[in-house]
């Protein structure tokens, strides 16, 4: 079943044209990898997708609801945009914890924060409060960091926060979770453990769009593989056949020249 339908994506930074009729679909519980140069649009789409940058042309459509279309009238207040980035959960390459929280508080702020809009919070603060750390224990296990949840950010490795990470996307129960690049400000040892919880959450069906440069990795755990290049999409298909059998010649000489394990 189809979740995200994405179509003729265009954004502008000034003269610049970042990313040119960018479209694809997303079937539920599968993995799409997104490889290409650096600057070739991949962090871009990913923001855009994130509502964190308003694209220029387009339309982005999940489960079935037009989120946004170039042309809707008026603005989008605010609380419109919030609601609309609770379909997506974004892992930064960078982790973005709070260093002031510990590991348990930055997975359940934003499931704390929700909690406190809703009519009956305050009658019954005391027991979604409970249900929240439970649930954000639940997830903090899931990442293997059980004995980590009292622990501040500067009391863990990058690995460590990257999973933290990855289990605050996870709280909010996104339609997709996304990654940018999520092994790239880690040191090669810790690379391992974040690509394992990756690699798990996609043997669980967890429909993810996956920005790496690890191909050898998006060609055995991806469903499909999308390579960008100057803003647009050169190939796309099914993640072996692109890897391994690219099509075109500039998919041919980006592999060759970046690698493929």
């Amino acid at each position: 079943m189809e979740i995200l339908n994405v179509s003729h994506i265009e954004k502008h930074f000034g003269d610049t044209r970042v990313l040119n009729d960018i479209s694809f679909q997303l079937e539920r519980g599968q993995a799409l990898a997104i490889i290409g140069s650096s600057g070739s649009g991949k962090t871009t789409l990913l923001r855009c997708l994130n509502f964190l940058e308003t694209p220029d042309r387009g339309r982005i459509v999940v489960n079935g609801q037009t989120l946004w279309e170039a042309g809707q009238a008026g603005a989008q207040r605010e609380s419109e945009t919030r609601l609309k980035r609770l379909h997506f959960g974004l892992v930064f390459q960078a982790f973005h914890l709070f260093p002031q929280y510990t590991a348990l508080e930055n997975v359940t702020l934003a499931m704390r924060l929700l909690a406190q809009e809703k009519p009956e919070y305050k009658q019954r603060k005391k027991e979604t409060l409970a249900s929240i750390e439970q649930e954000g224990r639940e997830l903090l296990a899931r990442m293997g960091l059980s004995d980590r949840a009292g622990h501040y950010p500067h009391q863990l490795s990058g690995g460590q926060q990257q999973r933290v990470a990855i289990a605050r996307a996870l709280a909010l129960k996104p339609d997709i979770l996304c990654f940018d690049e999520p092994t790239s400000a880690l040191d090669p040892e810790l690379t391992g453990e974040v690509l394992r919880v990756i690699r798990s959450l996609a043997q669980e069906k967890t429909t993810m769009i996956i920005v790496t440069h690890e191909m050898a990795f998006a060609r055995d755990v991806a469903d499909q593989v999308i390579f960008m290049d100057g803003g647009v999409i050169v190939e796309q298909g099914d993640a072996r056949q692109v890897i391994e059998h690219p099509r075109m010649e500039r998919t041919r000489q980006f592999l060759s020249r970046y690698g493929q394990g």
